[in-house]
């Protein structure tokens, strides 16, 4: 079982991979609404990914290389962002979820982490509805080569052992 640091510098690289590829990705989308989102998730997932640095004193973690990449690869597929709201409220939102779960599950006593990772629920729990918001009023993609890609995320996940969750260690 990893330590509360380690679930803690996991966790942190995370918020990591969703701060750094949102707040570059957003300049590159040419849908308005998906410009402001993507800001907005940057935003709640830097403020996420500064809370655990705190509280851990300080880390050098990096990005969780394979949430980073499957983030980058709906960027740069989809120019209107379609598909890295997708990514984000239907792919890697929930498998968050789960890990904060864990996380919260297999704490040792470390009250400051237990509401930091309840806070980190709450925030994604928001930014997913806020991508269902957003979305709402676009028209559904229609395209197979869209939705291979599409699902090429999810395999990508799988595949690293991200099946259901963005796990407790790398």
């Amino acid at each position: 079982m990893p330590s509360n640091r380690q679930m803690a510098e996991h966790l942190l690289s995370c918020f990591d991979a969703i701060y750094l590829t949102f707040g570059e990705g957003a300049p590159k989308v040419s849908n308005d609404t998906f410009v402001v989102r993507s800001h907005e998730l940057s935003r709640a997932y830097g403020s996420l990914a500064l809370g655990a640095r705190e509280h851990l004193g300080g880390s050098d973690v990096e990005p969780m290389a394979v949430l980073e990449g499957v983030l980058r690869f709906a960027f740069d597929h989809d120019e209107t962002g379609a598909m890295a709201m997708f990514a984000f409220a239907m792919v890697v939102g929930p498998r968050l979820l789960v890990s904060l779960l864990d996380a919260r599950g297999a704490m040792a006593d470390d009250e400051g982490l237990r509401a930091l990772w309840d806070h980190a629920s709450d925030v994604t729990v928001v930014e997913v509805r806020a991508v269902g918001e957003c979305v709402k009023g676009q028209s559904p993609i229609d395209d197979p080569s869209w939705q291979l890609a599409a699902r090429d995320l999810v395999t990508t996940l799988e595949a690293a052992g991200n099946a259901e969750s963005l796990g407790l260690s790398r």
